[in-house]
């Protein structure tokens, strides 16, 4: 069925529709779980190896290169910083209150969730 035609299977009931559909959301259900185990299983395998070749590299984070048997496994570990926003909004503040534009030293970004942007007042919409 799935090599019917999209137009095909927009034509099918929707009793057969909806089966299909709960059909794909299982088997993606089960492939998610399926993959993470399988990397769960790899990071078992090799992520003891990938820290000893990092280490040995004089490196914290990035990726490494393992042999093992015919195959090579790319480990990568990416940087991944953190940062406190309201420490980091205190010295955005600190910058502007010097004179300095903090656009000069970080890049800020604003998110209004819909929820909360209904809530606001009709005079700052």
């Amino acid at each position: 069925m799935i090599n019917l035609p999209v137009g095909e299977i927009a034509l099918l009931p929707v009793d057969l529709l909806a089966a299909m559909q709960r059909e794909i959301d299982a088997a993606a259900k089960q492939m998610k779980a399926v993959t993470a185990r399988l990397s769960t299983a790899l990071e078992v395998r090799y992520a003891a190896r990938a820290a000893e070749a990092r280490r040995a590299c004089g490196k914290d984070t990035g990726t490494v290169r393992l042999a093992d048997g015919d195959f090579t496994v790319v480990a990568d570990l990416p940087k991944r910083v953190e940062w406190d926003q309201t420490q980091l909004a205190g010295m955005v503040e600190r910058i502007r209150a010097a004179g300095d534009d903090p656009a000069q030293y970080v890049d800020i970004a604003f998110k209004v969730p819909e929820r909360k942007y209904a809530a606001w007042p009709d005079a700052i919409r």
